[in-house]
């Protein structure tokens, strides 16, 4: 929101659908991680899938920020790291029984979609790079 004139105006952010969806899925993220601890007494990999989980964002939100192509493009490989650790955590805890199939097939879908489109970014980013 900005002032002109007295007037306020709400000036619309282009959507970045990377940042919307990061943020989308840390917050579930967190509400796994709080169903973990308080329903099924999980503590351990409780802990890692909220921090690689909710990692994903922070370091996307990092990129867009970046200070140079270079810094965009690592904060981008960070997070798809990130997103490839919180696959596997999803996969461990689908598994083993702690969430259902069905709880794991979504939260899944939702980090298999990041991770493609953090692919994506990055493709195009370091061809660009080198233009």
């Amino acid at each position: 929101m900005i002032r002109i004139n007295g007037e306020e105006l709400l000036i619309m952010e282009k959507e970045n659908i990377i940042v919307k969806k990061t943020f989308l899925f840390a917050l579930r993220i967190i509400r796994l991680y709080h169903y973990l601890r308080s329903k099924k007494n999980e503590f351990v990999l409780s802990k890692q899938i909220l921090k690689s989980g909710t990692s994903i964002g922070a370091n996307v939100e990092e990129a867009e920020g970046g200070q140079s192509k270079p810094d965009f493009i690592y904060k981008n490989q960070v997070a798809l790291k990130e997103a490839k650790e919180t696959r596997y955590w999803l996969k461990l805890l689908q598994e083993s029984g702690y969430i259902t199939k069905e709880m794991g097939n979504s939260l899944l879908g939702d980090c298999n979609e990041i991770i493609l489109i953090l692919n994506s970014i990055l493709i195009t980013s370091k061809k660009n790079s080198r233009l």
